[in-house]
């Protein structure tokens, strides 16, 4: 007997499933693609529990014959190419001949479609890769696929799946790029009988920017413009100080086609060096034009990924269209843009201003100063006590402070760390990072709401779908954290009350914080409150605490020691990095080469 077989075609399909069918999110996108190509004007998508329950994806495109139809759902069938020189020349933007038949394998599969020249369309009905029925049908033109149950019979993938809210912002992310594409296409999505996105599809982009974003982001939008030879170049950036803290935001559009490109990444990146923080990105629309013989979309299964020919040209293209594009005059009336980036942080919070109860001691000789520190804060005021009537539900748990170490400041250094001795030790503090630990200790133990103040005028706050979803359904849990909102129209929520330690004035700021900080990273089914508690505890601490740059005198620098070595985890921020570096007697003695 044989050692070498032929597989069946229901394994061939299953491991070529591996290939194009990663998760529901890959569902969607080889439909969707499908349906633009078949010169769809208006797609909806539908899914129920993340898209591992359902998938349906309506479009009004030409649809197919019954023979076409009948074609489609076989491996290697398609109507993108001929022959492989084809390969080189691809403009439409799906082309796999295995993408219906491999979906199919992995799911409980009905496609239904009929052209505007005939009377019955046509019914496909395939269940784990075996047909189960076809016959005529009376439908509206274009075509509805359903994929019902995916990875029913691979157990082992569907396992490996994440959570249905993850499962359904992949989605949701995916959709929101192919939506900027196409703007000439309007996309509907609904998760779970909700829509969550819905685009105008005029051809307009800044309208289609508006749909998913708000006005308000499409309000500080800067434009990109450039063209060079083979080279076309347009788009929109915002100013460098509208930030989120993960790159999804970006999208990237070549020939066409939503692709994922490191140089462009990196351009965007070094366009705005110096003019924003290390850990923030700005939004970025990049769309290129460039001969299709110049690129390669090949290089991944799923052409998520695409080469240049000349990454150096493109780098360039990319760098000086943003770089133009933020320093522009006419973008920046009072300040130059270099300038803002430049400028020293200032205090968010109302209760970090001076105190003029403390006092600086008479300076020593070894450490005397020329001139009076201009920034002083009273670090026992940063969270004011609350009104007695709170007291009972909101006071923090009393318990005697235990102190870990015992440290005497003996300066500063850049204005950002102290100096202090311990022992025959020597330390170095951050400032920052240790007055973060000090309030995230403080805020965490307040046993249930944390203390709000009401705000004089409330604020009207526009969100994008996946923001308002995830605050509307937990209102209470932000309620409980000090922060009130309530719904105000599509995607817009009133803010009427903030924690009681935060500035009016940053409020807003830091809501928008607390809600980047939720999405970025999440992976696994988190609990969503222990997470939005989590974000917004961290979020408020860095935004209290006092900045690098901020000169403090030496009762500061002492309460500050003081109250860390009373902390749970004095030597870390609640965000990880290390809030003490110590130098022993051994360490300088080897520093100085005396051992």
């Amino acid at each position: 007997m044989a050692n070498v077989k032929l597989l069946d075609t229901s394994t061939i399909n299953k491991i070529a499933a591996g290939e194009v069918v990663e998760r529901p999110a890959s569902v969607v996108k080889e439909l969707v693609e499908n349906a633009i190509d078949a010169g769809a004007r208006r797609i909806e998508i539908e899914i129920q529990n993340g898209g591992k329950a359902l998938i349906r994806v309506t479009d009004d495109g030409t649809g197919m014959s019954r023979e076409d139809a009948a074609l489609s759902v076989k491996r290697h069938a398609t109507s993108k190419l001929s022959t492989a020189a084809d390969l080189q020349r691809i403009t439409t933007l799906g082309f796999r001949g295995e993408a219906l038949p491999t979906i199919a394998a992995v799911s409980k599969f009905t496609l239904q479609t009929r052209r505007p020249e005939d009377e019955l369309g046509t019914k496909i009905k395939i269940d784990g890769g075996k047909l189960q029925d076809t016959h005529e049908i009376g439908c509206k033109v274009g075509s509805t696929v359903l994929v019902e149950e995916l990875f029913f019979n691979t157990p082992a993938r569907l396992k490996f799946l994440k959570s249905t809210p993850t499962e359904a912002n992949k989605i949701h992310d995916f959709i929101v790029k192919l939506a900027l594409s196409r703007p000439n296409v309007a996309f509907r999505f609904i998760n779970g009988n909700r829509t969550a996105l819905a685009t105008p599809g005029n051809g307009n982009l800044l309208d289609t920017l508006s749909a998913i974003y708000g006005t308000e982001l499409t309000d500080s939008l800067l434009t990109l413009k450039r063209d060079d030879d083979n080279l076309k170049l347009a788009g929109y950036v915002t100013k460098p100080n509208i930030l989120k803290s993960y790159r999804g935001w970006q999208t990237f559009i070549i020939n066409g086609r939503v692709v994922e490109n490191r140089t462009i990444s990196k351009a965007v990146d070094e366009a705005y060096k110096s003019l924003i923080p290390k850990t923030g990105f700005p939004l970025a629309i990049v769309i290129i034009d460039v001969p299709q013989s110049s690129i390669d979309v090949n290089v991944h299964p799923q052409k998520i990924e695409l080469k240049f020919d000349d990454e150096g040209k493109i780098f360039k293209a990319v760098y000086h269209a943003v770089r133009q594009a933020v320093e522009g005059k006419d973008d920046t009336p009072e300040h130059d843009l270099t300038e803002v980036a430049a400028a020293p942080e200032t205090p968010h919070f109302e209760q970090l201003d001076l105190s003029q109860e403390l006092q600086e001691p008479p300076p020593k000789k070894t450490s005397e100063r020329k001139k009076k520190p201009k920034d002083d804060f009273d670090l026992e005021k940063t969270l004011p006590p609350v009104e007695p009537k709170e007291l009972p539900k909101s006071q923090p748990k009393v318990e005697s402070p235990k102190k870990s170490f015992e440290l005497e400041p003996i300066g500063q250094v850049a204005r950002c760390y102290i100096v202090a001795q311990g022992g025959n030790d020597l330390y170095l503090v951050d400032q920052h990072a240790a007055h973060e630990r000090i309030l995230f200790d403080r805020l965490s133990n307040y046993a249930e709401r944390i203390p709000a103040q009401g705000l004089l005028i409330h604020r009207v706050m526009k969100f994008d779908s996946r923001e308002a979803e995830l605050i509307e359904k937990n209102l209470s849990v932000f309620a409980e954290l000090g922060f009130t909102l309530e719904p105000s129209g599509n995607n817009e929520f009133r803010l009427i009350e903030v924690p009681l330690d935060a500035a009016d004035t940053d409020a807003e700021d830091l809501l928008r914080g607390i809600i980047t900080e939720i999405f970025d990273g999440v992976n696994e089914a988190d609990d969503i409150a222990k997470k939005i508690r989590q974000a917004m505890l961290a979020t408020t601490a860095c935004k209290a605490a006092i900045k690098a740059g901020q000169e403090l005198n030496f009762r500061q620098m002492e309460i500050l020691l003081n109250e860390l070595s009373t902390t749970a985890h004095p030597h870390t921020c609640p965000h990880g990095r290390p809030t003490i570096i110590k130098f022993t007697a051994d360490d300088l003695a080897k520093m100085f080469k005396r051992t």
